[in-house]
């Protein structure tokens, strides 16, 4: 089992910066990815950033690139999104998340990309950016 605690949102003006946390309990290092998605009401949820802690392979929405930052702290189990350059289109729900449903072994073996391949979430922190 996996347990997931977002913090760190907070509204911002455009051009911006803000970090985000998640802190994770259980094993979510060898066999996991784990990433970012964000929501805004009326919407589907969508994928920002997944990454493979294991090694660090990133996989990034074309909204955010260059932008937002991925990283996995494995001495404390946390995982982070630097979010730089804010637009008022990346406000929303951000919500931190954890799968071990990978489609293959191995350390090189790609995350999921889909938020229904991801069966750990935290309870989502909210981000807003004003112009």
């Amino acid at each position: 089992q996996v347990h997931l605690a977002e913090s760190g949102g907070g509204s911002v003006q455009a051009g911006g910066s803000l970090r985000l946390s998640c802190v994770a309990s259980g094993d979510t290092y060898a066999n996991s990815c784990m990433g970012w998605f964000r929501q805004v009401p009326g919407k589907e949820r969508e994928r920002v950033v997944v990454i493979r802690p294991i090694n660090r392979s990133v996989w990034s929405a074309d909204s955010v690139k260059g932008r937002f930052t991925i990283s996995h702290d494995k001495s404390n189990n946390t995982l982070y999104l630097q979010m730089n350059s804010l637009k008022p289109e990346d406000t929303a729900m951000y919500y931190c998340a954890a799968t071990r449903r990978l489609s293959c072994s191995g350390p090189y073996c790609p995350c999921p990309m889909g938020k229904s391949d991801y069966n750990y979430w935290g309870q989502g922190t909210q981000v807003t950016v004003s112009s």
